[in-house]
């Protein structure tokens, strides 16, 4: 187990890092060729339940059932929520990039292969 916290990637990966070249294009592209995969088929499925509950939630409020009011809703989204997301992006921004300098052939070969399972399995 490593020493800090949030770093499960570097776990699970640290022995492939260790690899040959070849090995770790393999598995990072075998990676990311999944992660491309539940993308596309799952990635179709939130999208659709997420646009539904917006459309119901409008329709529901256009028919009187709830009474939603907008401006407070959005001022607090927006106070609290911006200085949250800033803060999480940074920090995990700053976690992949440090992950992908450390380990160039492995993310290299894993954007391929996402990139490949999405145009494949998106019929692109």
């Amino acid at each position: 187990m490593a020493d800090r916290t949030g770093d499960w990637l570097g776990d699970i990966l640290g022995d492939v890092t260790k690899q040959s070249a070849a090995t770790q294009a393999i598995i990072g592209g075998a990676a990311g060729w999944g992660a491309g995969f539940l993308l596309v088929r799952f990635g179709t499925m939130a999208a659709l339940s997420f646009g539904m509950s917006i459309l119901l939630l409008q329709f529901a409020q256009h028919q009187g059932y709830i009474n939603i009011t907008w401006p407070p809703v959005d001022d607090n989204m927006y106070d609290n929520l911006r200085s949250q997301i800033q803060n999480e992006y940074r920090r995990q921004y700053s976690g992949v990039q440090r992950f992908a300098q450390n380990n160039i052939v492995l993310a290299t070969a894993f954007g391929g292969g996402f990139f490949f399972g999405v145009s494949y399995f998106s019929g692109i």
